[in-house]
């Protein structure tokens, strides 16, 4: 069969924000012919002020969204929303940057059109963010690093912990 047909690839990425997730995943996805989900775009209602989609909800929508991609790249700061995947995953890769670098990279994000109106809405929203980043280490649920870290140390295929930007 020409051409020849690529394996089944499905990569979790996981780690806080500004850590990289969205662009490894876009990066890792060209790379391997495989489709990038972002689970922002199944975390939350779009309510005011913003609610978490009810797990069940969410793992439906996600598996729609990936019914017809046998290759995947799936990244998130949602332990459990990642979780759902994990069986199915081939790799994990946490991005367990230091705060100080997710920061940094939060503050240098270019305007992101399928999270925020306008580029002004996001720069108005940078400190709250940046306030986020760094409660990250110590944070309860599955947004901070404790639940991360528990997610890597469980996960059974091939992991990876990245502990500084390239």
């Amino acid at each position: 069969m020409y051409p020849p047909q690529m394996p089944e690839h499905r990569v979790l990425i996981v780690g806080n924000s500004g850590a990289g997730k969205s662009t490894l995943a876009r990066r890792l996805a060209s790379d391997r012919a495989a489709h990038h989900l972002d689970l922002d775009l199944f975390a939350w209602q779009p309510t005011e002020p913003p609610e978490r989609t009810p797990l069940d909800e969410a793992d439906r929508q996600i598996r729609r969204a990936l019914a017809n991609h046998p290759r995947w790249v799936v990244e998130g700061c949602y332990a459990d929303l990642v979780g759902l995947l994990a069986a199915e995953a081939d790799e994990l890769i946490f991005l367990d940057l230091p705060v100080a670098v997710c920061e940094a990279h939060a503050q240098a994000r270019p305007w992101e059109p399928h999270k925020y109106a306008t580029k002004d809405e996001q720069d108005r929203k940078l400190p709250m963010l940046l306030d986020w980043i760094a409660a990250y280490p110590t944070r309860e649920g599955p947004l901070g690093r404790p639940a991360h870290e528990a997610l890597f140390e469980a996960f059974q295929g091939t992991r990876q912990r990245i502990t500084a930007a390239p």
